[in-house]
């Protein structure tokens, strides 16, 4: 098995996958893929389409999805699901803290200076972005986007699919 990842996007969050997973120094080969781009921002080109999600599998034995669109990132991971031959990943910036009893789900990008508390679980495709506090025992469901600077109050859980704005406090209001 190769240690190879490739990285469904080529938008603005799939450069941010990519410069975490180059901080986390675990893969050998980062590559792109993407319906829309040839190039991401930062001038790296795209291999190909996620028509050709079989076509990689060979060489790409990880693989996350790095779009902002919830629909779109659930839809792709699940797709990616029934082809069954590719390693869903988490990444996790080494700037970030996760408490050990944080459970976080496939697919998901955790960005540096995010905050995870104890007993919280990250459910699978979530973006957790730079300096989000999620306070202790917390649930986000599938899909979630809690952008950055955004706090969830301890005891919360995120509705699927939902995006906690900049600089928001979402609180479960009884």
């Amino acid at each position: 098995m190769n240690n190879n990842l490739l990285i469904v996007g080529a938008s603005t969050y799939a450069v941010v996958a990519f410069e975490i997973a180059t901080d986390m120094k675990c893969f050998d080969n980062i590559d792109f893929i993407d319906d829309n781009k040839t190039i991401t921002p930062n001038g790296i080109s795209v291999i190909g389409k996620t028509s050709d999600l079989d076509k990689f599998a060979f060489d790409y034995n990880n693989i996350v999805v790095a779009i902002g669109n919830p629909d779109i990132r659930l839809s792709i991971l699940q797709k990616i699901k029934e082809i069954n031959t590719y390693k869903i990943v988490s990444l996790i910036s080494p700037k970030a803290y996760i408490s050990p009893s944080a459970q976080i789900m496939d697919g998901c990008i955790i960005e540096p200076m995010s905050v995870i508390h104890s007993c919280c679980v990250i459910g699978t495709g979530c973006i957790i972005s730079a300096g989000a506090v999620i306070n202790h025992a917390c649930t986000c469901s599938d899909g979630v986007h809690i952008d950055c600077n955004a706090t969830v109050d301890g005891y919360c859980s995120i509705p699927e699919r939902s995006k906690i704005e900049c600089g928001e406090i979402f609180k479960n209001f009884m």
